[in-house]
């Protein structure tokens, strides 16, 4: 296990289409590594989330939490979540605008995210699992599950939303904050 570098914006690897991970492989030691490693990593850098191509491996492979992070007061809990060949489906129209930030990618910037989506993925024992995932939980989701189809935030982002994490935080931190805990108290999570 280990602490690995994060790519940034511009480094090929992030616009590729990550590959499936074959299920007979998933309890194998180079799985559980590249697993391990991202959870490392993931932590290390104060992230809600990190997807195995951020760190130069296209797989289809996500981990995701979020405790008492300083950096995310706002999002409800998650518990660590290991998720291998995520697949994702929405299950409505009703959408909301999320301002996102990136582990690969020095901005932040408003996307619009469905609220209510159905997530199908094996977990880090070859289990798998289908689930319903609401709010900013299936925000989390979207986000990570596009870096594993090579898109980041800056494609999906409204231009004139984009901002450094320094200026977002002197100008738009608190109204944003107001706003999504309005939504998370009004839809649970």
């Amino acid at each position: 296990m280990s602490v690995r570098p994060i790519l940034a914006i511009g480094h090929p690897v992030l616009r590729e289409v990550a590959v499936d991970v074959v299920v007979d492989e998933i309890q194998g030691e180079d799985v559980r590594s590249l697993i391990n490693d991202l959870i490392d990593t993931m932590r290390d850098a104060s992230g809600a989330g990190l997807a195995a191509n951020q760190i130069g491996v296209a797989q289809r492979i996500i981990v995701m939490e979020v405790g008492e992070n300083p950096r995310y007061p706002y999002k409800p809990r998650l518990p660590l979540t290991v998720a291998i060949n995520p697949v994702i489906t929405a299950l409505d129209d009703e959408m909301v605008e999320i301002n996102e930030g990136c582990l690969s990618v020095p901005l932040r910037g408003n996307v619009q995210r469905n609220v209510n989506i159905r997530v199908d993925y094996f977990d880090r024992d070859g289990v798998a699992h289908g689930e319903t995932k609401r709010g900013l939980t299936a925000g989390t989701w979207q986000h990570e599950v596009d870096h594993l189809d090579g898109v980041l935030i800056t494609d999906r982002a409204a231009p004139g939303s984009l901002a450094t994490w320094a200026e977002y935080e002197t100008h738009h931190r608190d109204a944003f904050v107001e706003r999504i805990t309005a939504f998370v108290e009004r839809v649970g999570s």
